[in-house]
C-alpha cells in the first residue's frame, strides 16, 4: 500500500523524471520521490485546470530502473 501521505510527499518534495506532453489522457508526467522508510515511489500525474489527477502510484522495480530509480534501464 502507498499511503496518501506518501503520495503527498512525492508531489511536494519529489522531482519530475519523465514528461509526457502527448499522453492520450492529456499532458502528464512521472514523478519520483521517497515515501515512508525512504522507499522509492513513482507517481504518474496529470495537471488539470482545477486539480492534479493522480493516474497511478507504484514502487519501481530495481530491474527496470537505475540505482537512483530515476532513469529507465535500457533493455
Amino acid at each position: 500500500m502507498i499511503s496518501a501521505a506518501e503520495i503527498r510527499a512525492v508531489i511536494e518534495r519529489g522531482e519530475v523524471i519523465e514528461d509526457y506532453p502527448e499522453d492520450s489522457r492529456g499532458h502528464s508526467c512521472l514523478m519520483f520521490g521517497f515515501g515512508s522508510n525512504n522507499r522509492p515511489i513513482h507517481l504518474v500525474c496529470s495537471p488539470k485546470d482545477d486539480y492534479l489527477a493522480i493516474v497511478t502510484a507504484y514502487i519501481p522495480g530495481p530491474d527496470k530502473w537505475t540505482a537512483n530509480y530515476s532513469v529507465r534501464v535500457k533493455q
